[in-house]
C-alpha cells in the first residue's frame, strides 16, 4: 500500500473530451483545468514490460514485470495490470506521457531506451 509523503508529486492528468473545453478561434492555447482526483485507495505496482494490442475500437496495455531484462526471457512474463482505453483516451495518454518524458529528459538528460547502447555508455 502507499503512504502519503510530504513531497508533493507532479502529475499530469488525462481528462475525457468532454471535461476540457475548446479553445476560442483567437486563442491558440488550450485552458487549464484542476481535476479532482480520489486517490486514496489506489494499489501502486511496478512494471518494466508493457505490450500493447488492440482492436478498431480500443487499445489493450498490458503491465507486467520481466524478471530477465536482458535478453529473452526464459520463462512468461506475468501480466498484472491491463488497461483497455479508447483511441481518444490513448491519445491524450500519448501527448501526457510525451511532455512528461519531454521534462524529465530537459532536467536529467536524455533517456536511452536501447539496453546495449546504455551498457556501453556506462562501460565506457
Amino acid at each position: 500500500m502507499v503512504k502519503d509523503t510530504a513531497e508533493k508529486v507532479e502529475s499530469t492528468e488525462v481528462a475525457p473530451a468532454a471535461e476540457q473545453k475548446a479553445p476560442a478561434p483567437a486563442a491558440p492555447q488550450q485552458q487549464q483545468f484542476q481535476i479532482e482526483v480520489d486517490d486514496s485507495h489506489v494499489v501502486a505496482s511496478y512494471a518494466n514490460f508493457c505490450r500493447v494490442t488492440g482492436s478498431p475500437e480500443e487499445l489493450i496495455i498490458d503491465f507486467g514485470l520481466n524478471p530477465q531484462p536482458m535478453g529473452v526471457p526464459k520463462n512468461p512474463i506475468a501480466v498484472s495490470q491491463r488497461i483497455i482505453v479508447n483511441y481518444f483516451t490513448a491519445k491524450r495518454l500519448l501527448a501526457a506521457l510525451s511532455m512528461s518524458v519531454q521534462r524529465h529528459e530537459s532536467v536529467f538528460g536524455v533517456l536511452e531506451t536501447d539496453v546495449q547502447k546504455r551498457l556501453k555508455i556506462q562501460g565506457r
